[in-house]
């Protein structure tokens, strides 16, 4: 029996590009994305406390309010005040374990109410607006009545609160003293909101390196209908 050749011959009239030529685009292409999506990132953050709920072993970014959401007993409610973007998964965690089981250790159940832990994360001295020194990190056994909000939690526990005009959290236990969700134009190192930028209307911003890879992709999609048009 006879091996088909590996090397096929056009048929005639057929014009035969060479492999590189067609790969050629490709990969510019290729290489074009990569150059925007590796584009260093400016930081915009926000200054201002984030809530968390503990579960399966990890922090996750509560999805409710704190004034709607009800925590049953034996729950986790998180807190740190630090330079994050706003809202979501990317703002800063706290930096202390949410484990029931030791927070409320010394917390018997009672009935009619709910124990619920609680864990305030104050950040750190880069995060405060004027160089406040913020309190230490501290854990805490709420015992509230079954129905109540973890807003409802805070305030029973760790007063005083600070809300603004709209009734945004600014201030648990008194910190920080002053401000409220302020813009921060660059985050400190290391923040998570250095991994972010937004738009004054809330569009992604690309950098010089983003914009260029966005020219490449126009040259080469116009350098490609040309040699389509010359190959007819």
């Amino acid at each position: 029996m006879t091996t088909p050749s590996r090397t096929q011959v056009p048929a005639a009239g057929a014009r035969r590009v060479p492999s590189g030529r067609r790969a050629l685009p490709l990969a510019v292409l290729l290489g074009a994305l990569l150059l925007l999506t590796a584009a260093p990132a400016h930081a915009t953050g926000y200054r201002y406390w984030s809530f968390w709920d503990w579960s399966h072993g990890s922090w996750s970014y509560q999805q409710q309010g704190p004034a709607t959401y009800r925590p049953e007993d034996g729950d986790v409610d998180g807190w740190r005040f630090a330079v994050s973007p706003d809202g979501g998964a990317d703002a800063a965690r706290p930096r202390t374990t949410g484990d029931f089981a030791s927070v409320c250790a010394a917390t018997p159940p009672r009935a009619g109410r709910k124990r619920i832990a609680v864990v305030l994360d104050f950040g750190t001295t880069a995060d405060s607006a004027t160089g406040e020194q913020p309190p230490a990190r501290r854990t805490l056994c709420a015992v509230v009545p079954t129905d109540a909000s973890s807003a409802e939690v805070l305030a029973a526990t760790v007063p005083p609160l600070r809300y603004d005009s709209s009734a945004v959290l600014c201030a648990i236990a008194g910190y920080p003293s002053s401000g409220c969700g302020e813009v921060v134009a660059a985050a400190p190192a290391g923040h998570p909101s250095a991994s972010a930028k937004s738009s004054g209307n809330g569009g992604p911003v690309l950098g010089l390196a983003g914009g260029g890879a966005v020219v490449v992709l126009i040259a080469v999609g116009a350098a490609v209908r040309a040699r389509r048009t010359r190959n007819r």
